[in-house]
């Protein structure tokens, strides 16, 4: 058959910046970042907050404005929107459009940049509208919550919610760059500062043994709310991430998602509890559950298992619910396997322990393991 081909890679390139009080007046960062890709033109900055964030950081609009007063090679759209945080405001499509007319009403181009100040939740949101609006829009996040700073901000995965299921719709963009601010931690609630650390667990299993027995040993310092230690933390969980996302298969065209280790339920979990139950905390228990589920089924020695647990016990995290419980085949957690398979494409694909620091995937869990898995954990 007579036809014509096309092959052609792009090119995405971007950092990830640490640093403390980033709209300080003297805090150059942010400002040399955006003159370094400054044209001719003066570009417009266009800033969407998290709600919660502007309510423990009142002054940060005034901080912005102040920030780019002297400022004439870039525009400060001034009218500065908020949005509530958390997974809710992703379940709707309302705050989504919202941004999309802001886009419209403020003439936001394509070489302007939308910078987004919140949670995950908020970055999901805002970076698909600005991944959506005119095809793409420069997009700029700074992450303000432990699970941000050293996932899901610092990746390249943007989306909603919608028909119930986590991330139905979405866009795999990377962003220009990344802003980790460690100030905005310090207002965090114990329950958010704990939060985002399953997920340093989590990549610590699947690639670096090194790096979970730091955790083992700093986790009463993490728990204890020490800056230091959760520097490290995000630094160390940060570098893996944008590692793995180098490494292979960034825009996920395939069904291995090593990055998802303990997802399955955790998702199914957030959905059921109706997102009362935080994701990192969900996550908590989805990998406990797999790594209980990767002891039973001859995988990953008992030892091992038990060190995970503890580990997360020690960082103040449930390792179980009355939503994770698996009794029979008919137990509502389970219908977040056919929920996974789905969004992987039609193959379930589910990373499970050797050891710790290295996996291996599996295409099939046993129910009746399951429900050992699910049981062990309660009586542990």
């Amino acid at each position: 058959m007579d036809h014509i081909e096309q092959t052609f890679s792009v090119r995405f390139e971007y950092k990830v910046f640490f640093t403390n009080h980033l709209f300080a007046p003297d805090n150059f960062l942010f400002r040399n970042f955006l003159k370094a890709a400054q044209t001719d033109i003066p570009k417009k900055v266009f800033f969407v907050i998290d709600e919660a964030v502007a309510t423990h950081h009142p002054r940060l609009k005034e901080e912005i404005r102040n920030y780019f007063a002297s400022e004439h090679d870039f525009v400060l759209i001034k009218d500065i929107m908020v949005i509530p945080g958390g997974e809710r405001s992703k379940n709707t499509e309302a705050y989504f459009y919202s941004v999309v007319q802001a886009v419209d009403a403020h003439g936001i181009d394509r070489h302007s940049y939308i910078v987004a100040i919140g949670g995950g939740a908020v970055l999901d949101l805002v970076g698909y509208a600005a991944a959506v609006s005119h095809r793409g829009i420069r997009h700029i996040r700074i992450p303000t919550t432990v699970l941000s700073q050293n996932d899901s901000g610092v990746g390249v995965k943007n989306g909603i919610n919608y028909l119930g299921k986590k991330n139905f719709l979405g866009t795999f963009v990377p962003p220009v760059a990344v802003f980790n601010d460690h100030f905005f931690l310090t207002t965090l609630s114990d329950a958010e500062w704990r939060s985002g650390m399953s997920e340093a667990v989590k990549v610590a299993l699947i690639k670096d043994r090194a790096f979970f027995e730091w955790l083992k040993a700093n986790a009463p310092l993490l728990a204890n709310r020490n800056m230091e230690a959760m520097q490290y933390l995000i630094r160390r969980c940060a570098e893996l991430h944008l590692q793995h996302i180098a490494g292979g298969d960034p825009f996920e065209m395939g069904s291995s998602r090593p990055l998802d280790f303990g997802h399955w339920s955790a998702h199914k979990v957030e959905q059921l509890s109706d997102f009362s139950i935080r994701h990192g905390e969900a996550v908590a228990m989805g990998i406990a559950l797999d790594s209980v589920y990767s002891f039973l089924s001859g995988r990953l020695q008992e030892q091992d298992a038990r060190a995970i647990v503890e580990v997360l016990k020690s960082l103040g995290f449930s390792v179980t619910h009355p939503l994770l419980d698996v009794q029979n085949d008919e137990s509502p957690v389970l219908k977040g396997l056919n929920e996974f398979r789905e969004h992987l494409g039609g193959q379930l694909t589910i990373m499970l322990l050797t050891s710790i620091g290295k996996g291996e995937e599996v295409h099939e869990l046993d129910t009746i393991i399951l429900q050992q898995a699910s049981q062990w954990l309660k009586n542990y």
